[in-house]
This record gives structure tokens, C-alpha cells and sequence, in this order.
């Protein structure tokens, strides 16, 4: 049976955004698939727009700052304690061991005091801006869009400590609904990225820098943008196009923090570090150049075929099902090549497109995505610290992926930790029942999607608690 207006705008808040608030169903209830396409076209859209936010070069520069100076504190205090213990007089304390950027940045900072320190304070407003986002948004479309980029070209805190909030900004949100072209290229020679895959480290073996130290190429950028974020693994490519691609990105890093207090951990090309030479990748040859040899292979992998088809799989798997239909991954794919990679025409031909129209709904959301949903169905989200811990607790550490691959966008990376949603539904419930009454928040969040079943459930409940708590974890809830 067809859904009623109601239900499709239900399933449009649920698939293409994060779920319904109060009154969202009604507001786009005449026309769901023009709702979406007036969200993605208001100015804007998909930006945070914070002067208070840090850049991410400013973030690491905080936190590299704030680590050197703790660590002075910790060796100072050893040093007054070994004076005291010695009975010396003075003692002119060794200097401590070198530590690079790369390793500042990489290093997680101490357990955190009762008082956040400036960089945790720094994570905690980066966290608020994009929940808010996520939470103020009518629908969600075009932050459903950030955050599939932000995982296809992922980087993971772990290792860049205090960038990674200001990465999605510069990186992602700016190019969200532009040419994947130029996203592409924001990602690839960010710092964060550099640090994430060791790109800032590689140096060209026939380089100035490469014959006198004798330092090699680092090849995991390179592998990464050909496997994840362009052609897609074991496609086109072969070692010998890594092994030359990674070559024309040598010269491709940061400036040292240690050394320039006022512009440290920003891109800057450096011509010792870079292979000299022409290199060919994918039956082309690049000549000899600078930065502009690596920019112009990015640029050529922007508009390959086999990224167009690799990047239509993923939106199709990610708005419709975990096998998505081949016609859909043939039409987005078609569509990146005809208009050069124009990723909010690619949004457009999602909202158009009847399999994303499907009333049955086969993906589970991602934690994230059923925190976010969650919060906005009781109308507002815990502070910071709190949305770390929920994420921890379920599985997707609020940006640190395991792995360059990114969080699965599968449901069996999922399903076994629907017992965690439960305890966090359970203790949702709980603080929200003396206000939040069970049966408008079915109406509230899922409308007709709600089936016979679900609505039995929650009417026989023990309790106000109970009764939030299977709407919570209710079927047509974890799915969009």
C-alpha cells in the first residue's frame, strides 16, 4: 500500500535526513521530495558558519602549545624532585628528547582534569556545532551529505589530534554541494589528511632531501586516494600507479609547529622534498612541475569513469539499501560524468530517484544517525562529554574511525550493538517520561510509517518509560 503524504514525509525525514522533530512530518507533508530539494538550495547549506571556531591549523597549534607546555611542567617537576632528593644545590635539567609536529599532533593528551583543558575545550565547541547543525536543521539532507563525504575521505583524531572538527569544515562542508573535483583536492592536500596518511613525511628517493638524508617515499596517501576515495579498490590501477601517483605528491606537507608559531601545521609545498621528473599513471604522463603535477592527477582521478561509478555505489548504498539497484548506481554514475562531478546535481538525482522512494526500508542507521534522531525526537542533545561517550558506548567513536575504509555503512557492522541503543533508550526514557507522552512521540517521529504491531507495543507498556523506550527502539525508528 502507498504512503499517505504524512508517510512519505516521515520516510524522507527518516532516509534522506535524521528524523523528525515536532512538526516536521506536517511542514513537509505536500511536498516531501520539493522539501529536500529547497534544503540543498538555501545559501549555505552544509556550512557552520562560526568566527569562535578555530581553523584546524589554529586548533593543532593550541594543542601543540598546550602539550609542550604540560610536558615542561612534567619535566620541571621531576627535576625540582630529584634536586630535593639529592640535597643538590642546582641541577641544570637535560635537554628533553626532540619531538616532532607529527608526533605532537599524534599523541593523545593526558586524561582530562575536572576543567577542560584549551584544546578539549576546542574538541567540545567543534562537537557542539555539528550536533547543532544536525539538530536544527528541518529535514537534515545537506547534513546527511557532510557527514557521508566526511567519511568517504575520513581522517581520525587519534592521530590528528584537535584537527579533525576544523578538517570537516575546510575540507568537506566548503565543497559539500560543489564539484567533487575540488572537494577531492581540499581533502587530499589538507593537514590533516598529510598527517593522517604520513603524506607529510614522504620524500621523493631522487629529491634534494631524498639523496642526502636517504629517506624513502611514503606511498599510504596515494594507495588510499586511488583505493577509497577515487577509482575504488582493485579497479583501473595498478602498484606501479601508486608507486608513481605517491611520487607526484612528495613535497605535498605542513610547516613545523616548533618553528613557526603563526603559521605552523599549514600546507606548504616544499621543492626539496619533491621528485623530480615526469611520472606516467594510468597510461598518462605527467611533466616534470611542482605542486601542479599532483594537482593535475587528482584532477584527471576526479573525472575518471571508474570514480563515477565507485562514488555512485556508495551514495546508493548509503540512501537506499546495502545491495543498492545497478540501474540506480548506472544513473548517479552517469550523472557525476555528465555534469563533471557536480555533487548537488548527484543529490538531486538521489531525491528523484524512485528506488530512494522505496517504503521498504532495508538500512539500519549508524549509531550517529540514531543518537541524532533520538535527540531530536525528545528535543534536545546532552553536552559534549556526554555525546563522546554515547558514541564510544555504541561503536563509532565520535570522529575516529578505525581505518581510512571509514565506519561501515553496512547493517551487519551494526546489529550487535542494538543492546547498547537499548541501554541508552532505557536511560533516555527515564529522564524524559514525567514530560514526554508516549503516543505523540510515535506521531511525533514516525506517523503512518508506524505499523499495527509497534503501536500495540507501546500502548501495552508497564510504564511511561517502557513505552518510550520500545518507540526508541522500535523497528521503523532504527531504520531510514
Amino acid at each position: 500500500m502507498a504512503l499517505d503524504a504524512k508517510g512519505a514525509a516521515a520516510l524522507a525525514l527518516h532516509r534522506f535526513g535524521f528524523g523528525p522533530r515536532a512538526g516536521s512530518i506536517d511542514a513537509i507533508a505536500s511536498d516531501p521530495r520539493g522539501a529536500l530539494l529547497a534544503e540543498i538550495e538555501k545559501p549555505g547549506a552544509g556550512q557552520i558558519v562560526n568566527p569562535e571556531l578555530l581553523t584546524s591549523a589554529q586548533a593543532a597549534r593550541l594543542a601543540f602549545s598546550f602539550n609542550q607546555s604540560e610536558q615542561a611542567k612534567r619535566i620541571a617537576l621531576r627535576v625540582s624532585e630529584e634536586q630535593r632528593n639529592s640535597g643538590a644545590a642546582v641541577v641544570t635539567p637535560m635537554e628533553p628528547p626532540k619531538v616532532d609536529d607529527a608526533t605532537m599532533a599524534a599523541v593523545p593528551p593526558p586524561a582530562e582534569p575536572a576543567t577542560p583543558s584549551p584544546p578539549a575545550q576546542n574538541r567540545n565547541h567543534e562537537i557542539k556545532a555539528r550536533i547543532d547543525a544536525a539538530m536544527s536543521a528541518e529535514i537534515g539532507f545537506a547534513e546527511r551529505l557532510v557527514w557521508f563525504w566526511s567519511n568517504h575521505f575520513c581522517v581520525s583524531a587519534d592521530f590528528v589530534n584537535n584537527m579533525a572538527g576544523g578538517y570537516e569544515r575546510e575540507a568537506i562542508r566548503t565543497h559539500v554541494l560543489g564539484k567533487f573535483g575540488d572537494m577531492l583536492l581540499a581533502a587530499e592536500s589538507h593537514p590533516a589528511m598529510l598527517v593522517y596518511l604520513d603524506n607529510f613525511r614522504s620524500i621523493g628517493p631522487m629529491s634534494v632531501a631524498g639523496l642526502i638524508n636517504k629517506v624513502g617515499l611514503n606511498e599510504n596517501l596515494a594507495r588510499e586516494t586511488l583505493e577509497l576515495h577515487t577509482l575504488g579498490v582493485r579497479t583501473v590501477y595498478t602498484q606501479d600507479d601508486v608507486y608513481r601517483f605517491a611520487k607526484t605528491i612528495t613535497g605535498w606537507t605542513i610547516r613545523p609547529m616548533a618553528t613557526d608559531p603563526d603559521h605552523g601545521n599549514e600546507f606548504v609545498f616544499n621543492a626539496r622534498l619533491h621528485e623530480p621528473g615526469p611520472q606516467t599513471i594510468l597510461g598518462k604522463t605527467y611533466p616534470e612541475g611542482g605542486v601542479e603535477q599532483g594537482q593535475a592527477v587528482l584532477a584527471d582521478l576526479a573525472r575518471h569513469p571508474a570514480t563515477a561509478a565507485h562514488v555512485a555505489f556508495k551514495l546508493a548504498r548509503h540512501f537506499s539499501a546495502d545491495e543498492p539497484s545497478p540501474a540506480l548506481v548506472e544513473r548517479l554514475s552517469r550523472r557525476f560524468l555528465d555534469t563533471d562531478g557536480d555533487l548537488k546535481e548527484l543529490a538531486k538525482a538521489l531525491v528523484e530517484a524512485p528506488e530512494t522512494w522505496d517504503e521498504q526500508r532495508m538500512k539500519l542507521k549508524r549509531p550517529s544517525e540514531w543518537l541524532i534522531a533520538t535527540w531530536r525526537a525528545i528535543g534536545g542533545a546532552p553536552e559534549p562529554r556526554r555525546v563522546l561517550d554515547s558514541h564510544a558506548y555504541l561503536g563509532e567513536r565520535f570522529w575516529r574511525p578505525s581505518a581510512p575504509q571509514g565506519f561501515a555503512d553496512v547493517q551487519s557492522a551494526w546489529l550487535d550493538g542494538l543492546s547498547q541503543r537499548l541501554d541508552i533508550a532505557n536511560r533516555i526514557a527515564e529522564q524524559v517520561s514525567a514530560t514526554l507522552e508516549p503516543a505523540a512521540l510515535v506521531e511525533t517521529t514516525l506517523g503512518s510509517l508506524a505499523s499495527a504491531d509497534t503501536r500495540q507495543a507501546i500502548a501495552r507498556a508497564e510504564s511511561r518509560p517502557q513505552a518510550i523506550t520500545l518507540a526508541l527502539m522500535a523497528p521503523e525508528f532504527q531504520r531510514r
